[in-house]
């Protein structure tokens, strides 16, 4: 078993939601530490990962991997509950490196980490429509660090070469928003 540790770069400003909105201010607020950090779930970037996987190992007609796939991701067959796995590796949540962390902790730069985009339907002609306007949050370009921890040495190989697939992440990433690139240390 191995430990894949990487760093997201993200170009862009970024929103991973939290579900929860900041009342008439804010339609989406980014979820956020008990520090008010913002950070990725691991269990967000397990899901994202294992797409990266199946379509990299897809893409090369490699069949073999299906089983240490399964094994390193779980099972994921929901049509029938008995037959769900959670898999062997675990999924670090991303999180600031720790010495910036410390910084923004230590001089109270949360609200510099942050941005409010504002958006809108336009109709046919141009004008605004009722009630259409969302306020969301988002996180300025940063780069959050995570791990995959117990993964097959087998498998090693064909995910951190899945993670450079992964150019988007977040809410409104066909929009510009969550541009990223996998670094693996």
């Amino acid at each position: 078993m191995t430990t894949v540790k990487y760093n997201i770069i993200f170009h862009s400003p970024w929103h991973c939601g939290s579900g929860l909105s900041a009342g008439a201010d804010l339609d989406a607020l980014v979820i956020k530490d008990k520090d008010g950090l913002p950070y990725i779930p691991g269990k967000t970037l397990k899901g994202l990962i294992r797409e990266a996987v199946e379509d990299y190992v897809s893409l090369l007609g490699i069949d073999e991997k299906d089983d240490l796939i399964e094994a390193a991701f779980g099972r994921k067959n929901v049509a029938d509950s008995k037959d769900v796995s959670l898999g062997n590796a675990f999924f670090t949540n991303a999180v600031l490196s720790s010495s910036e962390k410390s910084e923004i902790l230590k001089y109270q730069l949360h609200q510099h980490l942050y941005l409010t985009k504002a958006s809108t339907r336009i109709d046919d002609d141009g004008i605004a429509e009722d009630h259409t306007l969302r306020r969301i949050e988002m996180v300025v370009p940063c780069t959050l660090c995570g791990e995959i921890i117990d993964l097959d040495d087998k498998l090693r190989d064909t995910v951190v070469k899945s993670l450079g697939l992964i150019k988007r992440l977040g809410v409104n990433r066909n929009r510009g928003l969550g541009r990223c690139t996998f670094v693996v240390q």
